[in-house]
């Protein structure tokens, strides 16, 4: 038993250095992860302390307070699909480089890391998470001159299955047909503002598979699939690069602004851990 647990340990640190969960673990660590990712209630911040060294070295991060703006449902209405938005501002003259999304009490914590473009000082992100069980979730921005400001929320878990051992929703014949595929909507808006700095909305259709869901029938795990990472461009600009995991929900759904630089084109560039990739170009302010 006590190897068994080494086992574990060894994964979650591997994922909180970057390395690719597809490779290198077997079956029996997967099964393992499984059955820690059991709903229960824990005391907030418990495993930060030893989380973010491993995330962020010895890097102090500064309290974001009057900097970030973190936003996420203290209990969530559907484990599969949590909501957490991050409204970032800076008015010194810095602009922001990064933010990482942890989730700390889920088996891949890092839940998203992105590369913010078009040197921008103001940002508005969001996307949905799985939840595992009870957790602080955290976004961590990183400003132009290096420094770290953090926000966070505590989730509550609302108990039933973990989401991360969920099976996908859906018929697994249609989830195939359709992965990959992808919509871009601009929110529609009265305020001036906007204009210069319009808010989209880019949808995925991708399973986005944790590697921890038992198939009913074959009684085998459902192999990981996941989205690793999300390239979009305005023109030639990078408006924001994604490194993904799978704790971020089936069907991808990323709430994102962007500053007009006269180009009419976003194109958004996908690949997932299969080594599939998929692109496809919008107009701005047109849906497709």
């Amino acid at each position: 038993m006590q190897v068994m647990v080494l086992q574990a340990e060894n994964k979650k640190t591997s994922l909180l250095t970057g390395r690719s969960w597809k490779f290198g673990f077997s079956a029996l660590a997967v099964g393992l992860f499984a059955l820690f990712c059991v709903p229960q209630e824990l005391q907030a911040g418990d495993t930060w302390n030893d989380l973010k060294p491993d995330v962020f070295a010895d890097r102090p991060i500064l309290d974001g307070k009057g900097i970030i703006k973190l936003s996420a449902p203290t209990r969530p209405e559907d484990q599969r699909k949590v909501p957490v938005h991050v409204h970032a501002s800076l008015r010194d003259g810095r602009t922001i480089k990064s933010v990482t999304f942890v989730l700390d009490e889920n088996p891949m914590p890092v839940a998203a890391q992105f590369k913010i473009g078009g040197q921008r000082s103001h940002i508005d992100l969001g996307l949905s998470f799985r939840l595992g069980r009870a957790t602080d979730v955290r976004a961590i921005v990183e400003v132009s001159d290096g420094t770290l400001y953090m926000a966070e929320r505590f989730i509550k878990f609302a108990g039933g299955q973990s989401a991360c051992s969920a099976p996908p929703e859906g018929d697994p014949k249609e989830i195939l047909a359709n992965m990959g595929k992808m919509e871009l909507l601009h929110a529609r808006t009265n305020v001036a503002a906007t204009v210069i700095r319009p808010k989209a909305t880019l949808n995925l259709s991708h399973p986005n598979h944790t590697g921890m869901v038992l198939d009913q029938i074959t009684l085998l795990y459902v192999p990981t699939r996941m989205v690793t990472n999300i390239d979009v461009r305005q023109g030639e600009e990078l408006v924001f690069s994604m490194q993904g995991s799978i704790t971020i929900s089936q069907d991808p759904s990323i709430d994102f602004d962007y500053k007009i630089n006269g180009s009419e084109k976003i194109s958004v560039l996908v690949k997932d851990s299969d080594d599939t990739q998929w692109t496809k170009t919008f107009l701005i302010n047109q849906g497709s």
